[in-house]
């Protein structure tokens, strides 16, 4: 059954019930982001620009890029960059924003071999049901050589701060979800499926399993997000 407003997809990760859970949400997306990441969202957004080093006139993909925020940060660099994701909902909330947007699914992209000189997903890799299989897909359509960065939710380092913030997200901010989201519900999903999530390390290694090389990742916040940079590997396979 797919998920509907009000409701949540669960750690299966089942493509249309994330979807429609990301339908639901749209409306008050940024907002909420915003609220319920003490408006680190806005760091998190800049430093993903900053890794991903790019030039005016590259071709970026911005994949699971929701209302395209993130698009049109990374857009300040003068390079063209598309916004990506399978959530129509995302997609038409942010339709105002002058940006590129076209509807696809990070396992099945819409778009040729190696046609983007780099690619960012931020926040979204942990929301595709097979992950490395979106790693490789990312893969495809980058050119050979080209930079992949990859923002995400992850692991704080120091123990007892580690402690702190996985209370808030199991107690508080399904909490404080209930005050800003149209759909509150989907933020115990969030919670769930950052616990689930591979740390840094273990990520690294399925990035490099998917066909990029020299990877590396620097901590944000004490490790609450991790950013993961690579290149596409240069030999063909």
């Amino acid at each position: 059954m797919a998920a509907t407003k009000g409701s949540r997809a669960s750690l299966e990760k089942e493509p249309h019930e994330v979807a429609s859970m990301f339908d639901g949400v749209a409306e008050r997306y940024d907002l909420t982001n915003t609220v319920l990441s003490f408006g680190r969202d806005r760091y998190w957004r800049t430093a993903t620009r900053a890794a991903l080093d790019l030039r005016p006139g590259e071709r970026v993909l911005d994949l699971a890029a929701g209302t395209g925020v993130s698009t049109v940060e990374l857009g300040r660099s003068g390079a063209w960059v598309v916004a990506t994701d399978f959530s129509k909902g995302m997609l038409h909330a942010g339709a105002s924003r002058r940006v590129p947007m076209v509807a696809g699914d990070a396992m099945a992209l819409p778009y040729a071999d190696a046609v983007f000189d780099a690619a960012t997903i931020s926040f979204g890799l942990r929301n595709v049901s097979d992950f490395e299989a979106g790693l490789r897909e990312i893969a495809r359509v980058t050119k050979p050589g080209g930079r992949l960065v990859v923002s995400e939710f992850s692991t704080p380092t120091f123990g007892p701060f580690r402690t702190v913030y996985m209370n808030y997200l199991m107690r508080a901010l399904p909490r404080v979800a209930q005050a800003v989201s149209s759909n509150p519900d989907a933020y115990v999903y969030l919670a769930e499926s950052i616990r689930a999530w591979p740390s840094q390390e273990d990520l690294a290694r399925a990035i490099q399993a998917a066909g990029w090389t020299d990877v590396q990742w620097r901590n944000l916040t004490g490790g609450i997000v991790a950013l993961h940079r690579a290149r596409r590997d240069p030999l063909p396979g």
